[in-house]
């Protein structure tokens, strides 16, 4: 059997989405479209699928200096404060434990 290009797999949508435009988001999408020779819906989704992906990407993946992340890792070292309901938690026996008691 003959490999697909992308262009020639299709992807069953079921899903609508309605979008109100102005006159100006609708010309300057549809020359983006023309421009990049998809259709406009192509356009939009595949923009606005990649726009989501980098947000939540965002919520995954963090930057942080040398600096923050020393600091970071000093804070995930630092023992916990002691609470009553802590010290009841460590003192239970482990359901996971091998060794009956």
């Amino acid at each position: 059997m003959p490999k697909q290009t992308v262009a020639e797999v299709r992807v069953s949508k079921s899903q609508r989405i309605n979008l109100r435009t102005s006159e100006r988001q609708e010309a300057i999408l549809r020359r983006a479209a023309a421009v990049t020779d998809r259709t406009m819906t192509d356009f939009i989704l595949d923009s606005a699928v990649e726009r989501a992906e980098r947000v939540l990407a965002d919520r995954r993946w963090f930057l942080a200096t040398n600096e923050q992340w020393h600091e970071f890792q000093r804070l995930l070292d630092a023992p916990l404060a002691s609470t009553k309901r802590f010290e009841a938690l460590v003192a239970r026996k482990s359901p996971f434990s091998a060794t009956e008691q």
